[in-house]
């Protein structure tokens, strides 16, 4: 829930949290229970071994929202080139 309420916080980043979760979303999300596009546990704890050292850290809030910034920042630069 923390993480919700952080990008909640910041409505300039929902649509590039939206769109994330679907690119990162499991293959056949809706099919399985939860029925959430939430990414594969493998990819979660791949990525948290990368950036934390730990497979099981949690994400932090503000790694998320600078990650989701990065994300718009180069929508946008491939928006522009494709110009």
């Amino acid at each position: 829930m923390r993480l919700i309420a952080a990008v909640l916080r910041r409505p300039s980043l929902w649509v590039t949290a939206i769109v994330q979760a679907f690119r990162l979303a499991r293959p056949r999300w809706w099919a399985r229970p939860p029925f959430l596009p939430l990414p594969a546990v493998d990819y979660v704890a791949m990525r948290a071994t990368i950036q934390y050292g730990d497979p099981k850290h949690s994400l932090e809030a503000e790694d998320l929202l600078k990650y989701l910034m990065w994300c718009k920042a180069e929508n946008r630069r491939l928006a522009v080139g494709r110009r």
